[in-house]
């Protein structure tokens, strides 16, 4: 995949493209890409997708905090696995803001990026106001020659507990994240929700209890941090996995404050990894952060959620 940021420096070949912030890149997205990959085979032209390096509310307000799926550097990682030709990137400016659905076709789609055909997601809308819909994009493609396509809808809607048949969208995971809901979100994913950040120094009680914990600073303030709550997790780093006992909160028992903290217990390891680059991948929620009414009870409580976070882990591992 090349990356455009600078069509003064390379204008892309004539190409088949589709539009969107692609947070996530997730199912939906795939089935989507799927199409635009498709269409550009048989068409004998270039795929390209147009995305935005920066979410466009946060452009147009500084204040915005997006709670990103993927910070844009992972987004692109993701995208580049998909096997399209092209991912244009829009630097999304006031200026643009105000451009109407057809200025932007013409100016941006055509003329900056050679589209010729474009194929729009079920409900996308785009331009200033977003007033306008796939029969007016229909309309303006045809008086610019670009061939606008309705894609088709991703239709394997995944069932999940607390939402019924819901559509795959970015939407839908940040809600199933908040709720701590992992495996759900890892099915609307394709893949496993993940933290990348460095190993800080903390306060060092899980030490003097038996638990040492890594704390860890996650890399983005944008990226989304799931809910309260204990996780088993896989932790990366140095180029080696470990199974992991996640704590996300503000540890009542311990009495940290309004502090929320993200603090992994590596099961089996015991060397220190301050200032270590890792990641955490989320496999699933075992139970929310609680009071204990004393430190003995919470470390009691600790062995039995080592015993168990191992337990779904190796089960993990089992079924890949």
């Amino acid at each position: 995949m090349q990356i455009i940021n600078d069509t003064s420096a390379m204008i892309p070949e004539p190409c088949v493209a589709t539009i969107g912030f692609f947070d996530g890149v997730h199912m939906g997205h795939r089935y989507l890409i799927q199409q635009v990959k498709e269409i550009a085979a048989a068409k004998g032209l270039r795929s390209a997708l147009v995305t935005f390096p920066v979410h466009p509310r946060k452009v147009m307000n500084a204040a915005y905090h997006p709670e990103l799926l993927t910070t844009p550097e992972e987004k692109t990682n993701l995208l580049a696995g998909t096997g399209v030709d092209y991912c244009l990137m829009l630097d999304f400016t006031p200026d643009i803001s105000r451009l109407t659905a057809k200025e932007f076709m013409t100016q941006i789609l055509k003329e900056r990026f050679q589209v010729k055909y474009l194929v729009i997601g079920y409900d996308h809308r785009f331009g200033h106001n977003r007033s306008e819909g796939f029969d007016d994009y229909v309309r303006y493609g045809q008086a610019i020659g670009i061939e606008v396509i309705r894609a088709q809808a991703y239709t394997d809607d995944i069932q999940i507990d607390t939402i019924q048949s819901a559509p795959v969208s970015s939407s839908l995971i940040r809600k199933l994240l908040h709720q701590g809901d992992v495996d759900a979100a890892a099915r609307c994913l394709g893949y496993e929700y993940f933290l990348d950040g460095t190993v800080v120094g903390g306060y060092q009680v899980g030490r003097k209890i038996g638990f040492p914990t890594a704390n860890l600073s996650v890399d983005d303030p944008d990226k989304l941090i799931p809910a309260d709550g204990v996780y088993a997790v896989w932790v990366t780093f140095d180029g080696k996995t470990y199974m992991g006992m996640l704590n996300i909160g503000v540890r009542p028992t311990i009495g940290n404050g309004p502090n929320r903290t993200i603090e992994v217990n590596i099961l089996h390891f015991h060397s220190d990894i301050y200032d270590k680059f890792i990641r955490l991948t989320f496999v699933k929620r075992t139970r929310p952060e609680l009071k204990y009414d004393s430190i003995d009870e919470l470390i009691a409580q600790l062995h039995k959620d080592a015993e168990e976070t191992e337990a779904i882990l190796l089960a993990a591992k089992q079924e890949k």
